[in-house]
């Protein structure tokens, strides 16, 4: 992702607000799992954050708690996927 990209994520970044309680909780400790692994950390529990925090994201999109827009911003700011047109 360019800076470009980033500074639109962040433009964007009002996507984040009133999240579902489970949904905040589990962005909260990606988040810190990433920046104890940007610091130089190990954590060898990173996988299971990103695989918790992606299911959140699913089921809060799937029980309409959040917008598709939202969700996807989620997914391509602190899991790094991308999302290929169908």
């Amino acid at each position: 992702m360019d800076s470009k990209d980033l500074g639109l994520l962040e433009k964007i970044g009002y996507l984040e607000r009133a999240l579902p309680v489970y949904l905040k909780n589990s962005l909260d400790e990606m988040i810190a799992c990433c920046e104890r692994l940007d610091r130089g950390e190990t954590n060898n529990h990173w996988d299971l954050y990103w695989c918790d925090f992606n299911a959140d994201i699913n089921c809060a999109e799937v029980d309409h708690e959040i917008t598709s827009t939202q969700a996807w911003y989620l997914r391509e700011r602190y899991l790094r996927m991308v999302r290929e047109d169908i």
